[in-house]
């Protein structure tokens, strides 16, 4: 998914080591949309579910990088 959409956009903020959780972009601000439930599995590799869940709601949710911050998307209701 990465891939294809640097292919028409290049000044975009990318999480490291989270690619595969990209769902898409928003074309209003220009900034990525990642999936919640893909980035805690992600994380799942390398940590328990409970320790993916807190690091995914301090160090990615919590973390600002300013107007080009990418989208969290709760898609696990």
């Amino acid at each position: 998914m990465l891939d294809k959409i640097l292919e028409f956009y290049d000044d975009i903020l990318i999480a490291d080591g989270l690619d595969d959780a990209i769902i898409g972009i928003d074309e209003n601000s220009m900034r990525l949309i990642y999936s919640k439930s893909k980035c805690i599995q992600i994380l799942m590799k390398d940590m328990s579910e409970e320790d993916a869940l807190e690091y995914y709601e301090y160090n990615i949710v919590g973390a600002y990088m300013g107007e080009k911050t990418p989208i969290w998307c709760i898609d696990d209701l």
